[in-house]
């Protein structure tokens, strides 16, 4: 008689059991199986609503105002194609190999360049290449937040950055923000009451030029007063700064980095002024901290993709590529105006935006009992996409705004997206007359987009 075994894997000789469907300690089925074996980090990663959109706004029926993605469509694709070819062609073997955990060197003196037309003066050593500027917040976050250490951000603030402060396990405290950008006051209360309650704050992250997602920037008289406070409380400040050469009417605004060399980390990334496929951002940052942020970054990918550097590189050096960046801000502009001349014509009276002057965002606050969030799936329903303002905040706020982006949609779609969005707004509204919400007895400010920004702070609900 033939011996008889358990199934391959179990020595028990209960019959196997199917992956992914472990009994919990209830008996009742699970799901994932290793939910008990993740580190407690992952508790904190959690899907952008963004990302989430995605799916569905990226069907051709569904007019997306979700999306920060750049308009590529205006690149001179032969150009860049010509300039692939002939790297290829040239220093493929460099290009498909290895390369310097730091960056290619080159590449990182031309970074240098273009932050020079912000005022930074910087040398090459101190420059980290990543993969996009999002690897670069992820990087210092690593190497400088422990669990529980305080990150202060500007309500709202970048998705994915929030993302990256969460899956560290650090305690977000959001600032208010007006038309101006970050309040200083503001500013230094929460610093004051973080630091008075014995907690660390790593740094202070913000986006000071056309705010993804408020759509304003920090102006020129608060730049040195938000540099002095941080400077006396001794707090790191993190400026990311992707959309600084996408200013429509002005010329770049002086960085922060410029001013401050030691108390400020400066991130930048050529995926809105080039083409976010190629994935190429940078970190400026003082010498000690350029050592740790090579050390993880080593860790992390081994070295950033030697063909991504040297396609950017082989562009910058053989394109007209500040050219090609004002062609990008008169194309973003026409859609600025497309999309403010839409919410004039059609939003209803008690609704604010601002007006931005560069970047790709509006920040919409909707007519008082609104929920942006709520109303997503009406909207999605009606073949436009927005993303809730609560995806903004650490904090649960913001779900009577929305972003709206402009960047990607014609001017002829973007009319066609805000005329469907009021749509959905309008029976809203109407659905809480009928119902009784009380709507109707709040009384309807008379703000326009002339009135400025309407700043979400903490009574944003």
């Amino acid at each position: 008689m033939s011996e008889q075994h358990p199934p391959t894997g179990d020595t028990s000789g209960r019959p196997a059991r199917a992956h992914g469907s472990t009994p919990g300690p209830t008996g009742r089925t699970r799901l994932d199986s290793y939910v008990d074996r993740y580190a407690a980090r992952t508790q904190g990663m959690t899907a952008s609503e963004i990302r989430a959109l995605f799916s569905v706004a990226s069907r051709p029926e569904v007019v997306s105002l979700a999306g920060g993605m750049p308009n590529i469509s205006g690149l001179p694709l032969d150009v860049v194609a010509d300039s692939l070819d002939e790297l290829v062609r040239s220093r493929g073997t460099v290009a498909m190999q290895y390369g310097p955990g730091q960056g290619d060197p080159h590449l990182r003196g031309q970074i240098c360049e273009v932050m020079r037309l912000e005022g930074i003066e910087a040398h090459p050593d101190d420059v980290v290449v990543t993969v996009g500027s999002q690897q670069a917040v992820d990087l210092v976050t690593r190497i400088f937040c422990d669990p529980g250490d305080v990150v202060i951000c500007e309500a709202p603030s970048y998705v994915g950055a929030l993302g990256v402060f969460k899956a560290y396990q650090c305690d977000v405290v959001h600032v208010e923000m007006d038309s101006d950008g970050l309040v200083p006051s503001a500013l230094r209360d929460a610093i004051a009451h973080v630091q008075a309650a014995g907690r660390r704050i790593k740094f202070v992250y913000t986006i000071p030029n056309y705010h993804n997602p408020a759509g304003v920037t920090l102006s020129a008289a608060r730049r040195p007063e938000i540099l002095e406070i941080c400077r006396e409380a001794d707090v790191l400040v993190l400026e990311d700064n992707p959309y600084g050469l996408l200013g429509f009417d002005e010329e770049p605004h002086r960085a922060l980095r410029a001013d401050e060399a030691d108390g400020v980390i400066y991130l930048g990334s050529f995926s809105k002024t080039f083409a976010p496929g190629f994935r190429v951002g940078w970190a400026l940052a003082p010498h000690a901290v350029r050592e740790k942020l090579v050390l993880a970054q080593e860790s992390a990918t081994l070295c950033p993709p030697a063909f991504s550097q040297l396609a950017v590189s082989a562009y910058l050096d053989n394109h007209d590529w500040l050219g090609q960046v004002k062609e990008f801000r008169e194309m973003y502009r026409e859609r600025r105006d497309a999309m403010i001349d839409a919410l004039d014509d059609m939003m209803p009276a008690a609704a604010r935006w601002n007006v931005p002057t560069g970047g790709f965002y509006v920040w919409l606050t909707l007519p008082p009992g609104l929920d942006a969030k709520a109303m997503l799936p009406r909207a999605v329903t009606n073949r436009v996409a927005f993303v809730p303002g609560t995806a903004f905040f650490a904090d649960g706020f913001g779900s009577q705004s929305m972003r709206l982006s402009y960047c990607y949609p014609t001017p002829e779609r973007i009319r066609e997206g805000v005329r469907r969005l009021v749509g959905v707004i309008e029976e809203e509204i109407e659905l809480r007359h009928t119902f009784g919400t009380g709507l109707a007895a709040t009384p309807v400010p008379a703000l326009r987009r002339n009135d400025g920004y309407d700043a979400p702070g903490s009574d944003l609900t």
